[in-house]
Order: C-alpha cells, then structure tokens, then sequence
C-alpha cells in the first residue's frame, strides 16, 4: 500500500480523558502514519510537554491537530468532505461488516462518558466493537487500535501492502 491512503485515515478523540490512552493512540499514530484530531476540552493538560510524557518520543512524530471545540472540529469536518465513523457502544453495526474509506475520521468518544447526543446524531455511520454478553465496553486506546486495524487492512486490500 502507499502511504498515501493511509495518511488520509485519521483518529478523532472527542474530549479525552485519560492522557495515557491519547499518548498509546498518537505513538500507534504516529507508527501507521494516521493522523489524530483531538477535540478540547482534554480532561487533562495538552501542553507539548505532557504529551511528550504521554506517548513518549512518538507523540512529537504524530500528525496531531487539536481543535479547540467540536464546533470548530465539525466545521474543518465537513469543509474537509470527509466522512465521521463514530465508534460506540450503542451502534448496531459492527466494524468489521463496514466498508472503510481511505479518507475517513475515525470518531471515539470520552473514556468516561462516550461522546453527548448531538455528537452521536452528526456521526454518519456509527459501529459497534462486538464484545460478550455483559460487558460495558473496551480500553479506548484497544478500541481504537481495532478499528484503525480493520480500516487499515481494508486500504491494504484495495492498494497492496505497504512494503
């Protein structure tokens, strides 16, 4: 695959909580070569340093835009022609029966309360991660990684490996 259908898959986190979870997102990032949009207000400082302790030395290699609300978000969203993928637990459609696109925005809401209803209402498709019976949901940083991995596999599919 070239990089650059990978390169226009980007990771949105809305409003993240946990800086640890962000720092393993933008360090597998910064290793796939996806881009990561983050949405503030974080639940935590976002200063370059704290990042940098977060994801260790990958978080200066990833390509991060912060925006400083969701409104500006959408905006740049939406100008952009993009599609916004939002990954829930209470989607019907699982993500491994959906059909990625090269330059899709993968959406992921907060750790500890998901992303509010009118986020939910904009997202064009919403999926699922499929889990057992009983169980409320997955570490954001796995679930991520699972979706970003299909969606990766899927441009690999249409343009061939990487090497």
């Amino acid at each position: 695959m070239t990089g650059d259908m990978r390169n226009n898959l980007r990771i949105a986190l809305y409003q993240p909580d946990i800086p640890g979870n962000t720092g393993t997102i933008l360090r597998m990032a910064a290793c796939l070569g996806l881009g990561v949009d983050v949405i503030e207000p974080a639940g935590f400082d976002m200063s370059s340093r704290a990042l940098r302790r977060a994801g260790m030395d990958y978080a200066e290699q990833a390509a991060l835009t912060r925006h400083r609300s969701w409104q500006e978000f959408l905006q740049w969203q939406q100008s952009s022609a993009r599609r916004l993928i939002l990954a829930s637990t209470k989607a019907a459609q699982s993500y491994r029966q959906f059909d990625f696109r090269g330059d899709d925005i993968m959406l992921f809401g907060r750790e500890s309360a998901g992303v509010p209803e009118h986020v939910f209402d904009v997202a064009e498709h919403r999926l699922l991660i499929p889990m057992q019976e009983g169980n409320r949901s997955l570490n954001l940083a796995i679930s991520t990684a699972l979706i970003a991995g299909e969606a990766i596999r899927q441009m690999e599919l249409i343009q061939g490996p990487l090497d």
